[in-house]
């Protein structure tokens, strides 16, 4: 089992920044994907980027200039790093991690955190 654990989330005025994180903790093998996808209100689950285990990338194109993926040292934290934010970023941010068990691989998510973009 695998437990997630995120933080960051909150209320911040167009143009401001925050960082959200995300720690995974349990039995695995070895993670192999981190990242974060988002859900506005009446609308589906999309994502917002992601990041290997080997340190490749990958953006939503509205994160792409404003929003920096990344891990701590040890792989086992995913950080997302969002600047200039609009009120269209407004979504509770859901973390999303693929772990190698023995036998397979398994996701997992985190219960979410609300980032409101308002003035």
């Amino acid at each position: 089992q695998v437990q997630l654990v995120e933080s960051g989330g909150g209320l911040v005025q167009p143009g401001g920044s925050l960082t959200l994180s995300c720690a995974a903790s349990g039995s695995f093998f070895y993670i192999r994907t981190m990242g974060w996808y988002r859900q506005a209100p009446g609308k589906q689950r999309e994502l917002v980027a992601t990041i290997t285990n080997g340190g490749n990338s990958d953006y939503a194109d509205s994160a792409k200039g404003r929003f920096t993926i990344s891990t701590d040292g040890a792989g086992n934290t995913v950080y997302l790093e969002m600047n200039s934010l609009k009120p269209e970023d407004t979504a509770v941010y859901y973390c999303n991690v693929a772990v190698k068990h023995i036998t397979a691989t398994q996701t997992y998510w985190g219960k979410g955190t609300l980032v409101t973009v308002s003035s």
